[in-house]
């Protein structure tokens, strides 16, 4: 009996080594997986921010005049506009991403061409909205040289919605295939064409500000010609092709109810970023408290990219097991994600800080601003820590279609938390610049604890059958059903 024993033991241990092994290949090949989709996606965000921001370095050297103006305009129309786009795009996330694990390919072009039409109807009260750029400003108490400038920038810029709202359903029509690799190369090939002809329009032709805002057009149209012709013409697009048909319309309606959470769920936080800067120029020293938090503002910003690149993988591979009915994939790819932004994001707070004292000679040589930035860069760390971990999660609330729920987080989060306790810090207890900052850290911290406490209760099971019911009844399941 006792070697009867021992041999079923060993049975058993076999067993279980055996399923552990099984576990750690899985989820190795799941952290390969992610970042095949994370690290392209990377190069592919960060190309298509630098179109819009490489302008306005090389407006710096016309004068004080064509920056300025140039980015207050860039300001207001990422607030009115590409927000708002990009935000609704994200739509395509929870569509796109379940149709492809669930085998329903050509319902990947039909959901695009209803977004692109829903996204060209959103363009036209955008587009009427920046023709009265300049009259807006003045209301705001803009200078009106500056705010004329900035209207004309802003008109110029009217053109680029188009093929802005195309490219961000082309980017999510390709990323719910995990087809990484062509956005790459049409968005490094878009920033290459950009450069220089910005340059021969604001230099060469002096088209000023115009030139700037026209370059920016012609680039994403490039950007979008590319990626069509790829869909087109790759064998790889040829399952999810579709013809345009009377379907494309009766999409409309799922995609206007996941949309415009979506954007709610964007604008919100895109927002709150922007109004702290508009309140540091409120503070004493206007001057040295919006250059630090500029300076904050710009090294979260582009950080962001890689944190949202993981958050973009984490869309597309729970949707996909989502729509094929695997929930414990979902949580496998969910767990690969969040162990590799974890340690990007701890990495890269720990690099910030150890050069603190160094950081800001690298947009400025004034010795209070760099003082400055040493000083905040330490509430800068857990910014980036707490925007990357949301950015992942965002990224999960998106592929799983609970757009909704974030929406009211972030309303939460950032304008009965965060904003409030900025407004306290830095106007009532005078901790100024860096109280505002806290304030934003603060909301992002309810933001991302919340997030988590969502996911971690989320039933995986039950998301699978509202995905698989979402696309085979084509009823959106909206319903809040995601809890144990």
């Amino acid at each position: 009996m006792p070697a009867m024993e021992e041999a079923l033991l060993d049975v058993n241990n076999n067993n279980n080594n055996n399923n552990n092994n099984n576990n750690k290949v899985v989820f190795g090949k799941e952290v390969k997986e992610v970042s095949r989709i994370a690290m392209p996606m990377i190069v592919v965000t960060v190309s298509q921010y630098l179109l819009r921001v490489s302008p306005m370095i090389m407006l710096g050297h016309l004068g004080e005049l064509q920056l300025s103006s140039a980015s207050i305009a860039t300001s207001l129309s990422n607030v009115t506009g590409f927000s708002l786009l990009f935000g609704m795009a994200s739509a395509l996330e929870t569509l796109c991403g379940q149709a492809y694990g669930a085998g329903q390919y050509r319902k990947l072009g039909t959901f695009t061409y209803g977004a692109i039409i829903c996204l060209f109807l959103v363009c036209i009260p955008v587009s009427v909205l920046w023709i009265f750029t300049d009259r807006l400003l003045i209301l705001m108490g803009q200078d009106p040289e500056i705010a004329t400038e900035a209207g004309k920038y802003t008109i110029w810029l009217i053109p680029t919605l188009f093929p802005y709202a195309i490219l961000q359903s082309l980017v999510r029509y390709l990323q719910a295939q995990s087809l990484i690799l062509p956005m790459l190369l049409s968005a490094v090939v878009s920033l290459c064409f950009q450069v220089p002809i910005c340059w021969v329009f604001i230099f060469k032709l002096d088209l000023g500000n115009a030139g700037a805002a026209m370059s920016i057009g012609l680039s994403y149209w490039l950007n979008v010609i590319l990626l069509m012709l790829y869909v087109k013409y790759s064998s790889a697009c040829a399952e999810t092709r579709a013809s345009f048909s009377r379907d494309v319309f009766l999409t409309i309606g799922d995609f206007f109810r996941f949309a415009i959470p979506s954007a709610v769920m964007v604008c919100l936080e895109w927002w709150s970023f922007e109004l702290i800067i508009l309140l540091s120029g409120l503070l004493p020293n206007p001057a040295l408290e919006t250059s630090v938090l500029s300076i904050c503002f710009t090294t979260t910003s582009v950080h962001y990219h890689i944190p949202y690149s993981f958050g973009a993988a984490a869309s597309t591979r729970v949707s996909n097991e989502l729509g094929a009915g695997r929930p414990q994939a979902a949580k496998v790819a969910l767990g690969a994600v969040l162990i590799l932004s974890v340690t990007e994001v701890v990495l890269a707070s720990i690099s910030i800080f150890v050069v603190r004292h160094v950081w800001g000679y690298v947009f400025t040589y004034e010795k209070e601003v760099i003082t400055y930035v040493a000083e905040i860069t330490p509430v800068l760390c857990i910014s980036i820590i707490m925007d990357g971990t949301q950015a992942v999660l965002s990224g999960v609330a998106r592929g799983s279609g609970w757009q909704h729920i974030g929406a009211y987080v972030n309303l939460g989060a950032y304008y009965l938390v965060g904003i409030p306790t900025a407004l306290l810090l830095g106007f009532v207890l005078h901790l100024k610049g860096k109280g505002l900052w806290i304030g934003l850290v603060a909301g992002a911290t309810v933001q991302s604890i919340s997030l988590s406490l969502i996911t971690g209760l989320t039933n995986w099971e039950k998301q699978a059958i509202e995905a698989r019911h979402r696309i085979f009844s084509g009823r959106p399941a909206v319903e809040n059903q995601f809890m144990e």
